[in-house]
């Protein structure tokens, strides 16, 4: 069974109901027996009042979301830098999406990498343009904050340590030459992983994975920050973390429900995963602390939300509730490694986690839907003669292809970022803070 999530479903009503009045039956009466037949529109209020809510939704996801937890997690002096940062990531993706970015991701071209010029700008979407039962305009804004996201995602691989304009700059080559063309893979009709009947409900290649590589690369490349393994750099306010997770949380309604693109039933499974993934992540993630540390911190209760909100977004719409919990628990057991012993090990400096919770449990959120999908385990099952072994290895190529694009283009995109630029800020300035030295303000005062 095949759920499409973002490409455009057509719908047709059989025929128009006469309208009591003798003149306009005479009149349908009429077109009838000369063969006219009168298109309706397929727009559905219910649905797009869901969809303007779920728009909201995801922007509350970011701001005051991401910043929230982002900013809560870094030194005092570098707060409002992420703070900036989403904020101008944000403004600026929503610009770039409007003039080219729609385009080049469902811009109706037949190219399976990428969208096309044919909506640039927007060109020939009006008021009156359909995307299935919802206006163009609402799927175009509620992809758009998907847009904004995704990049806004990656600053916390390298936070504290990377200039504005660079963050800036890197973000709109970023979203041009990796975002775009994967979201068109992924959610397009004509796109690769679309016709290979790959699921990702909700942007587990295009958001996560994608995202958590790109932090990654960004980390090595641009190297540890000044003191790290030496200096405390502990978060400086945990009360903005558990804010900002709790405001992802009910933004992440919007961005798994909405995903369905529609007020029905799959939108409602969407919903209960959302729910039921992060609580098994959560509790998960809490009760491995507790047996490895001896204590459960509000910091690994924090991380398990994001973690099972990430497991379950590729998932979202293919799994039952069940199997969301189990999702989102092996999801924390296998993030947590990855934060707590092989970042370590490795010694890369992934300053706010976000390969070993985005990228890592993107990975698992989107290969063990090909699991979970089946039927015995609650899920919707698969595409006709599509076996759970078949599922699985088309979900492992779109998480391949998406890694080795992601990875080599965006560690070109930062080499090209540093040498026109400069990606790192001076020392002096990284020892002072960011939010001084990029923005000449401080969030605190004594």
């Amino acid at each position: 069974m095949r759920i499409p999530t973002f490409a455009p479903a057509v719908r047709a009503l059989a025929a128009l109901p006469l309208l009591a009045l003798p003149a306009r039956a005479q009149e349908a009466a009429e077109d009838a027996a000369e063969g006219v037949v009168e298109a309706a529109s397929a727009l559905d209020s219910g649905d797009t009042a869901w969809m303007l809510v779920s728009t909201v939704l995801v922007l509350f996801m970011i701001l005051p979301g991401l910043a929230l937890f982002y900013g809560g997690l870094v030194r005092a002096k570098n707060v409002l830098s992420v703070l900036m940062q989403c904020t101008m990531i944000t403004a600026v993706v929503i610009v770039v999406w409007v003039s080219y970015g729609y385009s080049f991701a469902f811009g109706g071209g037949d190219s399976p990498y990428w969208g096309g010029l044919g909506k640039l700008f927007l060109a020939g979407v009006t008021p009156e343009s359909e995307s299935g039962s919802i206006p163009e305009y609402v799927f175009i804004a509620f992809q758009m904050t998907f847009a904004c996201i995704t990049p806004a995602l990656i600053v916390g691989g390298f936070a504290e340590r990377v200039r504005f304009g660079a963050v800036v700059a890197f973000v709109v080559l970023w979203v041009t030459f990796v975002y775009f063309p994967i979201a068109h893979m992924a959610w397009d009709g004509a796109g690769l992983f679309y016709g290979w009947d790959a699921y990702d409900f909700a942007g587990g290649t295009v958001v996560h994975i994608n995202a958590g590589i790109a932090a990654l690369v960004g980390a090595i490349m641009i190297g540890k920050r000044a003191g790290y393994g030496r200096d405390n750099m502990a978060p400086h306010s945990l009360p903005f973390t558990l804010i900002g997770a709790a405001a992802l949380w009910v933004g992440w309604f919007g961005f798994n429900a909405g995903s369905a693109a529609a007020a029905n039933g799959t939108a409602a499974l969407a919903m209960v995963n959302t729910f039921t993934a992060t609580a098994g992540a959560t509790i998960a993630w809490s009760a491995i602390e507790k047996a490895v540390r001896g204590k459960a911190s509000m910091l690994g209760a924090a991380s398990g939300i994001v973690t099972g909100l990430v497991a379950v977004t590729p998932a979202a719409g293919f799994v039952g509730p069940v199997g969301a919990i189990v999702l989102g628990a092996a999801a924390s057991a296998v993030s947590y490694w990855f934060v707590a012993v092989v970042k370590i090990r490795l010694g890369y400096d992934d300053s706010l986690d976000v390969f070993g919770i985005h990228g890592v449990a993107g990975i698992v959120g989107a290969i063990g839907t090909g699991v979970l999908a089946a039927p015995a385990l609650g899920g919707v099952g698969y595409p006709d003669g599509v076996s759970m072994a078949g599922q699985v290895w088309t979900q492992f190529l779109a998480v391949a292809i998406t890694v080795a694009w992601c990875g080599v283009v965006s560690a070109i995109l930062y080499k090209i970022v540093d040498l026109a630029i400069g990606l790192r800020p001076a020392a002096e300035a990284e020892a002072q803070g960011l939010d001084l030295a990029s923005h000449g303000e401080a969030a605190y005062h004594s």
